[in-house]
């Protein structure tokens, strides 16, 4: 087959998937963080322990009120909803008002 002649078969690079519907979070944001215990989610990447430390500190002084509680990850993934985990870090959760992630990258 000369050049002319060649055929080519073209592939979409997109995936057949059961395409699940976007939603919003379903918990209303805060008002107001002063008053509030706020949930510090550390996973075990290198920078993430450092990065929450300085969030509370900011935080603290703009919301003098606001209590702080750390949950450190157990892998660089989020398996905390796996079986071995699901029960302390739902007791977590339980006990805070809000959480901010930090993910050390």
């Amino acid at each position: 087959m000369s050049g002319d002649d060649a055929l080519f078969e073209v592939l979409s690079p997109w995936a057949e998937a059961d395409l699940v519907p976007m939603e919003g979070l379903t918990a209303p944001r805060l008002n107001d963080l002063n008053g509030k215990k706020i949930g510090l989610f550390c996973n075990i990447k290198q920078a993430s322990d450092r990065i929450q430390p300085v969030l509370e500190r900011r935080l603290k002084k703009r919301y003098p009120g606001a209590e702080f509680s750390y949950y450190r990850g157990q892998a660089f993934s989020v398996s905390e909803l796996e079986p071995q985990n699901i029960d302390k870090f739902n007791t977590w959760i339980d006990e805070v008002d809000t959480v901010i992630l930090a993910i050390g990258d």
